[in-house]
C-alpha cells in the first residue's frame, strides 16, 4: 500500500497545452506575447452542449499514477466580459456526444472569478474579476452553472481522453492542468508545472492600519463596492460609493429602490468616523432609463423625489457631488442605452447662462442638503488649459451664487499620463485661485506596459510623478483613489494596487511611505504674505513685496511654460520686468519647502 508521501511524489501534475489537441474546425490557434492558445471562432447556439463536432477539442492525457485529480484551467476573458466567458468540458473522461447535454459540464461566469497572484493557492473560483489578463481557476471546485467534476484515474487505465467544447468566441484558453486532489497549487506552481503542497501556502499578513493618511491635514480616500471593501479602513480615510449612489443603480425600476450597497458604504463611513461623499445626484450616464421619455414637469418631480429620498435616508452626508461630468456627459439625450436621463431641459436647459440646468441642480441640493458640502466633478479638466477654463466658467457661475463648496477633478490615468507636470500644476492652481478647495476625486494610475502586460515599475514611476503634484499642492485638500483592488473599472489596465493574492504592489508600498514622510504646509496663505503691484502690470513691470522668506520666484504662462525665474534670498521686495505678451500668468513663489501661486494680469 502506498504511503501518502509516496502517492504525493508519484502523482505529479499533468499539463496539457490546448493547441496540442485534435481541434475541431471552429477552434483557432493564436499566439500573442509568447503565449499560444486556442479560441472558438463562433458562439454556440445551444446553451448546454457544444452542438456539433466542429466545436470540440480532444486530448490524449497520460497520467503518472492512479488517483483523483482536480482540473485547473488558464483562461483569458475577452472585452465582452460576460459575453466572452464560458466553455464546456467533458463530464468525466472519454469521447462525448457534442449534442448530449449530459455529457458536458458548462463552465460560465468566468469574467467574475480567477486567480492571478503568483503565491495564491488556486482553490476554486477566486476573485480576479477582470478581462484581458490570463488567470487560473480550479474547475473541480468552481460551479460555473453545473456541479463541478473531479477526474478519477484507475491503475489499469492511465491514458485517458479529455474533451472541451467551445461556447463563446471571446474566451481564450491556454492550457489545463490535472493536479492531485487534496493538494494546494499556487499560480506559480501551475504556470511552471510544479507539484502542489499538502499544506496551503501562508497568506500574506492582513493589513491592520491605521489609514495611510491618518493624522494628515488631507484625506486619502477610496471607493466602496463589494470588490473594494476588504481591508478598506486599513488604507483609506474617506468613503465614496463607486456605483451604488448613481440614480440608475438605486432606482433602475421606477419606484423600486435598491439601497443595499449604498447603505453599506454609508455605514462604513459613519461607523469609522470617515467623511462620506455621495456620488452622484445628476449625471448623463447610469441614470434610470424610464425617466428619459417622461414629460419635463414629471421629470422635475422625479428629480426632486430622488433628492428627497437620498436626504431622508442619509441625513449626515458630508459631501455631495451634485453634478458629475457636465462638460462630458450632460443629461441632454437618451444616450446609447437610454441611460443619459434626457432631463436637462426639466432643470432649465442651457438658459441664459448656458448652464442653467447645473445651477438648478445645485439650488435643489442646497434646499434638500443644507448641511452638506456641494461639489462639481468632471474629468480631463486638468490636462489642458482650455479644458480648465471651460470648467471654470461653470464653477464661477455657481460660486457667484454661493452654491458650490468644492471643485472635483477626477484625475484618471487617461487624463494625467503624458500630461506635463507643469500643466497639471497650472490647471490645479487655476482652480484653487477661485478660493474654493480642490479635490482629486477619482485617481487611478495604470500599471501595464505597451504590450498590455502587468508592469509594477511603470505604475510606480507614474505614481511618483503624478501623486506628489496633487498631494503637495496647497490648493488640493484631499484625494480619493478610484479603486485599489482587482475588480475596479481599470483592472485590465493594471491600475489596482493589491494583487489577487493580497500582496501589495510596489506603488502602494511607496504611497504609504511617501504620505507618511511628507510634511504638508498647513498655513500656506499666511506663510507667504506676498503682494504684487500693480496688478494688472502695465508692460509686464511689477513689484513683489514681502518676499523675505522666498528662495525662488518663477512666472509661468497658461501652458505651463516658464517665462521668468530668479533665485532670491532675504530680499524684502523684488522688481520684475517681464518681456511677454499681454494675458494671464501664474507667479509661483517658493521657500524651498512649499509653493504658493498668484495670478498676474499683464496689460
Amino acid at each position: 500500500m502506498l504511503t501518502s508521501a509516496s502517492l504525493y511524489a508519484q502523482n505529479a501534475p499533468v499539463t496539457q497545452q490546448m493547441e496540442s489537441g485534435a481541434l475541431g474546425s471552429d477552434w483557432n490557434t493564436l499566439t500573442a506575447t509568447g503565449t499560444t492558445y486556442i479560441t472558438s471562432a463562433t458562439d454556440v447556439a445551444a446553451s448546454q452542449n457544444p452542438g456539433n463536432a466542429t466545436k470540440v477539442a480532444s486530448y490524449t492525457v497520460t497520467f503518472p499514477g492512479p488517483g483523483s485529480y482536480d482540473l485547473y484551467v488558464r483562461v483569458r476573458v475577452g472585452s465582452g466580459a460576460a459575453n466572452d466567458d464560458s466553455f464546456y468540458y467533458g463530464n468525466g473522461f472519454g469521447v462525448k456526444d457534442p449534442t448530449n447535454s449530459d455529457d458536458w459540464t458548462i463552465c460560465n461566469n468566468l469574467y467574475g472569478v480567477g486567480y492571478t497572484g503568483g503565491a495564491l493557492a488556486v482553490d476554486g473560483g477566486g476573485t480576479a474579476a477582470q478581462t484581458g489578463v490570463w488567470k487560473w481557476l480550479n474547475l473541480s471546485k468552481f460551479n460555473g452553472g453545473e456541479a463541478p467534476v473531479t477526474f478519477v484515474v484507475a491503475a489499469n487505465n492511465l491514458t485517458q481522453t479529455f474533451q472541451i467544447g467551445g461556447r463563446e468566441n471571446g474566451l481564450d484558453i491556454d492550457k489545463v492542468v490535472f493536479g492531485t486532489t487534496g493538494l494546494y497549487f499556487t499560480v506559480n506552481n501551475l504556470d511552471n508545472g510544479q507539484q502542489g503542497s499538502v499544506n496551503p501556502p501562508t497568506p500574506p499578513p492582513t493589513p491592520t492600519g491605521p489609514p495611510i493618511a491618518a493624522g494628515k491635514s488631507k484625506f486619502l480616500g477610496g471607493i466602496y463596492s463589494n470588490a473594494q471593501a476588504p481591508n478598506f479602513t486599513a488604507y483609506w480615510n474617506q468613503v465614496t460609493p463607486e456605483n451604488a449612489g448613481k440614480w440608475g443603480s438605486v432606482e433602475s425600476t421606477r419606484n423600486v429602490m435598491n439601497w443595499a450597497e449604498l447603505d453599506a458604504a454609508y455605514k462604513l463611513a459613519k461607523d469609522n468616523g470617515l467623511p462620506f461623499k455621495m456620488h452622484t445626484l445628476i449625471w448623463g450616464a447610469q441614470q434610470p432609463t424610464w425617466i428619459a421619455s417622461l414629460p419635463p414637469a414629471e421629470q422635475l418631480a422625479e428629480i426632486k423625489e430622488w433628492y428627497m429620498l437620498v436626504a431622508q435616508r442619509y441625513p449626515n452626508i458630508d459631501i455631495i457631488e451634485v453634478v458629475n461630468e457636465p462638460l462630458h456627459a450632460p443629461p441632454t439625450s437618451p444616450g446609447t442605452n437610454g441611460d443619459a436621463g434626457n432631463y436637462a431641459n426639466a432643470l432649465g436647459g442651457s438658459g441664459t447662462t448656458g448652464w442653467d440646468w447645473v445651477i438648478t441642480s445645485f439650488q435643489l441640493a442646497r434646499q434638500y442638503f443644507p448641511q452638506a458640502k456641494l461639489w462639481l466633478n468632471d474629468y480631463s479638466v486638468e490636462n489642458t488649459i482650455t479644458s480648465a477654463q471651460n470648467y471654470l466658467v461653470i464653477i464661477n457661475l455657481l460660486k457667484s451664487r454661493g452654491l458650490i463648496d468644492g471643485i472635483g477633478v477626477q484625475g484618471h490615468a487617461f487624463s494625467t499620463r503624458n500630461t506635463p507636470a507643469s500643466t497639471l500644476t497650472t490647471t490645479i492652481t487655476s482652480f484653487a485661485q477661485t478660493g474654493l478647495p480642490v479635490y482629486i476625486t477619482e485617481l487611478d494610475i495604470d500599471g501595464v506596459n505597451a504590450q498590455g502586460q502587468l508592469d509594477d515599475q511603470i505604475q510606480l514611476a507614474e505614481y511618483q510623478r503624478v501623486f506628489p503634484l496633487f498631494w503637495t499642492n496647497p490648493g488640493v485638500k484631499g484625494i480619493t483613489l478610484w479603486g485599489y483592488r482587482i475588480g475596479h473599472w481599470r483592472t485590465t489596465q493594471g491600475a489596482y494596487l493589491v494583487n489577487s493574492d493580497e500582496t501589495e504592489r510596489p506603488a502602494l508600498a511607496w504611497l504609504r511611505s511617501y504620505v507618511k514622510e511628507t510634511v504638508l504646509a498647513t498655513k500656506t496663505a499666511e506663510r507667504f504674505a506676498v503682494n504684487a503691484y500693480p496688478n494688472p502690470a502695465a508692460g509686464g513691470q511689477f513689484t513683489l513685496q514681502g518676499t523675505e522668506k522666498l528662495s525662488r520666484i518663477r512666472v509661468l504662462d497658461l501652458s505651463g511654460k516658464q517665462v521668468y525665474a530668479v533665485q532670491v534670498a532675504k530680499q524684502p521686495a523684488i522688481d520684475v520686468k517681464l518681456n511677454v505678451a499681454p494675458g494671464l500668468y501664474i507667479v509661483e513663489l517658493s521657500d524651498g519647502q512649499s509653493t504658493q501661486s498668484k495670478k498676474l494680469v499683464v496689460e
